[in-house]
């Protein structure tokens, strides 16, 4: 099931009669921008869009956040709807559209995260993927992205800043299980860049930023060995996805509150107007959201599907992308059959 909740109103006046300065945040996307957490099994206020929004409030204090973000979304869903509901929109980009016509010139940021959820569909019960299914999917995923990227874009003004993310490797993980885990591992990360290239191609060609996650969490990084408790020496990304992430501790993919800050500041370092301070700590969003305006909370509705799974470009091949997937069956396949308990 999801929260119905409908889009905030137009902005107030004051008691002298005059209307508020409030300006406009937005974020869409899916688990990442809604911060799912799997300790607690639903969604939180430490999601990175509530931990940019701290950053960016501070030099805006009349800005409002708009938190659209669905867990389980789809790049289709977020097209048309069908994962989580919103008052007087079919969509989550039909909400996102309606917001920016509704305080148009007011809204100054907007941020997506979105398609890693699409690839889950392709993924057989053993862990296997259908690369008939996976061609068709790239092939979707990339039009829907575009689609909505632009739609947005096109929506905005000159004074609004879209920002759209490339992902992390969760597949890193699997470094931990075996030697065989180990060459998967490598073998994930040519074609984790090849997927973020292509997300990156679509986001420029609309005119978005693009937030370098995978270069937050050193995602490339096979040199540098840290010493990891319980495992000793392992490469430098495989030490970062199991402090920024779930995936080492409940073999689930989604970040953690340090991986949420971590992808918080590679959005804020494609904003203007934010000062770039790596010594500055990320201040702490409001607990549950309470000053997000029109904030949407959509509950755990057991379509759980992994934010972090590779695939969210059209540009993968689907045997390539198919030997990372059967070869870290574990990561999957734990995560879905929790969801499926939870249906």
């Amino acid at each position: 099931m999801a929260v119905v909740l409908s889009t905030p109103g137009p902005a107030s006046a004051d008691d002298t009669g005059r209307s508020s300065d409030s300006t406009y945040y937005i974020s869409l996307g899916d688990s990442l921008a809604s911060g799912y957490q799997p300790d607690v099994d639903k969604d939180t206020g430490i999601a990175y869009t509530d931990q940019l929004y701290a950053q960016l409030k501070q030099h805006d204090p009349g800005l409002k956040h708009i938190r659209l973000g669905c867990t389980g979304e789809t790049t289709t869903s977020l097209l048309k709807g069908g994962t989580c509901d919103y008052l007087h929109a079919k969509s989550q980009l039909d909400a996102a559209l309606k917001t920016l016509a509704q305080h148009h010139g007011r809204v100054v940021y907007v941020t997506l995260s979105v398609g890693a959820n699409d690839i889950q569909a392709c993924v057989g019960a053993a862990g296997t993927l259908d690369g008939a299914c996976l061609d068709k999917v790239s092939q979707t995923m990339g039009q829907n992205l575009a689609r909505i990227a632009g739609a947005l874009r096109k929506a905005g003004t000159k004074n609004t800043q879209f920002v759209g993310s490339t992902y992390y490797n969760p597949f890193l993980a699997t470094w931990l299980l075996s030697d065989a885990g180990q060459q998967a591992a490598k073998e994930s990360a040519p074609l984790i860049d090849a997927g973020n290239s292509g997300i990156a191609q679509v986001y420029k060609s609309v005119g978005f930023k693009v937030a370098n996650v995978a270069g937050a969490y050193h995602s490339d990084d096979f040199g540098n060995p840290v010493n990891l408790p319980g495992a000793g020496d392992v490469p430098a990304n495989v030490a970062e996805i199991c402090r920024l992430t779930w995936a080492c501790t409940r073999q689930d993919p989604h970040p953690n509150a340090a991986g949420h800050k971590a992808i918080a500041a590679a959005f804020a370092a494609q904003l203007s107007k934010i000062p770039q301070d790596p010594a500055r700590p990320t201040p702490s969003p409001t607990p549950g959201g309470a000053e997000n305006a029109g904030a949407n909370k959509p509950t755990t509705n057991g379509n759980l599907a992994e934010t972090g799974v590779p695939g969210s470009a059209p540009v993968l091949a689907g045997a390539g992308l198919g030997v990372v997937i059967v070869g870290t069956a574990a990561v999957c396949l734990a995560r879905r059959r929790r969801t499926s308990a939870q249906s």
